[in-house]
């Protein structure tokens, strides 16, 4: 099931400026925070030079500059998360997904090479391996998506069968070329499955309620109506299926349009 979502919706859900979950995960492990105060080192190292050992007369706007590069160590994870965020922002449509998780498998990710030497002074290269988790998820209409993630003790409750939802991205309007993926979230565990968070939680939870409360109410209005309606119903359908080319059977994606939920609903 692929349910379209307005604007507002889906800016609410990728927001501008980096979350607290955002922000810890750029802020990283403690190597990349010694880069950053490095950084942050050498370019109050040159205001200083600058000022006091060329005796250059630096203006209120340069001094302001040098203090905020000084501070690049505090505010670096929060540029970079919310550039992050901005690169999804640029797609022009979001749909709210939701499918079963069809397989998952793990793998391992070379991060990266170090060169060391051993007690008999030969040189050795460590290699920094991760363990990740491999995620398919798909709908009845035959779309896959996969997700890589670093792999946790909390993914072994993960089975085949079990309900994903997940927010996709696309510049079509019928969302027809998916361009992107976020998170995937499964609901009857209450497990988030993510590289980098890029969701809201609060927000998409409450969407995927009211999405999920709309469809039963619509599904427990059909079994209330009259056997005579329904089958008058089945009879109408049948009567124009021929005539309406557009028929949803002869699409290769289901989208369902209903519940493109306003601003108004939202409040």
């Amino acid at each position: 099931m692929l349910v379209p979502l307005t604007r507002q919706k889906f800016e609410q859900l990728i927001p501008l400026i980096a979350t607290g979950s955002q922000y810890k995960y750029y802020w990283g492990k403690f190597s990349d925070f010694l880069q950053r105060l490095l950084i942050s080192v050498v370019i109050a190292a040159v205001i200083l030079l600058a000022k006091v050992i060329l005796r250059l007369s630096l203006g209120p706007v340069v001094f302001f500059l040098g203090l905020v590069g000084a501070l690049y160590w505090l505010w670096g994870p929060v540029l970079w998360a919310s550039l992050r965020n901005w690169k999804c922002r640029r797609y022009k449509y979001g749909g709210f997904f939701r499918g079963r998780v069809l397989d998952w498998w793990i793998t391992e990710e070379l991060l990266g090479k170090q060169e060391t030497v051993n007690k008999r002074g030969d040189l050795v290269i460590v290699e920094n391996r991760e363990k990740r988790i491999n995620l398919e998820v798909g709908d009845e209409t035959g779309f896959t998506a996969l997700l890589k993630a670093p792999l946790k003790v909390s993914h072994k409750v993960i089975n085949p069968g079990q309900v994903a939802e997940m927010l996709v991205m696309s510049n079509r309007p019928d969302l027809s070329r998916i361009e992107e993926i976020t998170d995937i979230y499964i609901p009857n565990r209450n497990l988030w499955v993510s590289d980098y968070p890029f969701l809201r939680q609060d927000f998409f939870n409450e969407v995927s309620r009211r999405i999920r409360d709309d469809r039963e109410e619509r599904r427990e209005q059909r079994r209330r109506r009259p056997p005579r309606e329904r089958t008058r119903e089945i009879e109408r359908y049948d009567d124009d299926e021929d005539e309406w080319e557009g028929s949803p059977r002869n699409k290769s994606r289901e989208i369902d349009r209903r519940p493109i939920y306003d601003d108004e609903e939202w409040e």
